[in-house]
């Protein structure tokens, strides 16, 4: 940029030389060209004037005098003309000037500003505010540059953010994990004590060891979903499923003759693609959701709709806060009314995930009592069809 305006200004520097030089040279040619001859010319009209009045010639003395006035305006306009050249050329040179320096402020001096703020930025430094103005040629450019800076300021605030983030959802499930295990702990020591006589208070001591495993078993995945979401790499393998048959096993398999779910098997039979796995571990979520939250029984259908096949999960539960609700399925969100339950506000998150990388949709509804959870498949072709 140094270069340029270096160049630009040699260029009108030497312009003006030349035209200057040029201008001189040609009023001095014209003067000492037309100068000996007006002179002589002027010398000898007026001899002759004055010899013809001596001869008392008057009308030819007249005559002469007024060639000798024409002559003498020639002479004045010759030298109107070459002072015309130099007011031109002071004129072209002004125009030189003024036209540089609108380039260099309306082109120059804006494009330096960019490319120090580009170096800036280069540096790391994006607290330094790029000032543009709509009237020069480069503001909506200057515009599109500040607000690139402003953006990558949001995306490295959102980047720290998010990783601040998984330090406290590592540090939080951390946490949660050795409560139960203390427990467990706990009661082992109690069976090595023998504290376990009684059949009543072993069956106590199994149950409670059992829970707390099961405690750590959600806390642990939970830790390796996060994990897994937090570097995009939960892999959907979609195979031909027939989604009731499929369902009704899970759900027997996850709710282990608890008695607080129930699944009312439909008079169809949709089939989807989708992966078993994750479809297993989109029931397990929604179940132990509920479980943890609404601790009342579990309803669960499955129909379909508009070429979807929908799985419904329904408790009778408090629901979710209309305020949580746009937020409910967002990464490490929990609502307000959570209370004291472990959890890391990625359930939900891992279940919509699934359901978008499956073809899917997750929808949530408070009932008024209780929360219906709709998880959506695209069907495939019916049974009857396969």
């Amino acid at each position: 940029m140094q270069s340029l305006k270096i160049r630009l200004l040699k260029i009108v520097l030497i312009f003006s030389a030349l035209l200057i030089g040029l201008t001189v040279l040609l009023y001095v040619l014209q003067r000492s060209g037309n100068s000996a001859d007006t002179v002589g010319a002027e010398a000898v009209a007026c001899n002759e004037i004055s010899q013809l009045i001596e001869l008392k010639e008057y009308d030819q003395a007249r005559e002469k005098l007024d060639d000798l006035r024409v002559n003498l305006k020639k002479s004045s306009d010759i030298n109107g003309f070459g002072t015309g050249l130099i007011v031109l050329c002071g004129i072209t040179i002004s125009f030189m000037a003024v036209v540089f320096l609108y380039v260099y402020m309306s082109i120059l001096r804006p494009f330096d500003k960019m490319r120090k703020f580009a170096s800036e930025i280069a540096k790391g430094n994006f607290d330094v505010p790029l000032n543009y103005e709509r009237s020069n040629y480069f503001g909506a450019f200057t515009w599109a540059f500040d607000s690139m800076r402003k953006e990558i300021i949001r995306s490295n605030a959102a980047e720290h953010e998010a990783v601040e983030n998984n330090k406290t959802v590592i540090a939080t499930l951390s946490h949660d994990i050795k409560t139960p295990i203390a427990s467990i702990r706990a009661y082992a020591e109690g069976f090595e004590a023998n504290l376990d006589k009684s059949p009543e208070r072993r069956t106590k001591y199994l149950e409670v060891l059992m829970r707390k495993c099961d405690e750590v078993t959600e806390l642990t995945n939970d830790l390796f979903l996060h994990s897994l979401s937090d570097m995009g790499k939960i892999e959907i393998k979609p195979e031909e499923l027939e989604l009731v048959t499929y369902v009704e096993q899970a759900v027997k398999d996850i709710a282990a003759e608890r008695g607080d779910v129930v699944f009312r098997k439909p008079d169809l039979s949709p089939c989807v693609l989708a992966d078993r796995k994750r479809i297993t571990q989109v029931i397990e979520n929604i179940i132990n959701n509920s479980r943890k939250y609404a601790k009342t029984d579990i309803n669960i259908s499955v129909k379909e709709t508009d070429g979807y096949a929908e799985i419904i999960f329904r408790d009778r539960g408090a629901g979710i806060p209309d305020e949580d609700m746009p937020f409910i399925t967002d990464k490490f969100y929990r609502g307000k009314n959570t209370g004291k339950e472990n959890g890391s506000g990625l359930g939900l998150y891992i279940v919509k995930y699934i359901a978008e990388q499956s073809g899917g949709t997750l929808a949530l509804r408070n009932m008024n009592p209780g929360l219906e959870v709709t998880f959506s498949l695209p069907i495939k072709k019916n049974k009857e069809k396969i």
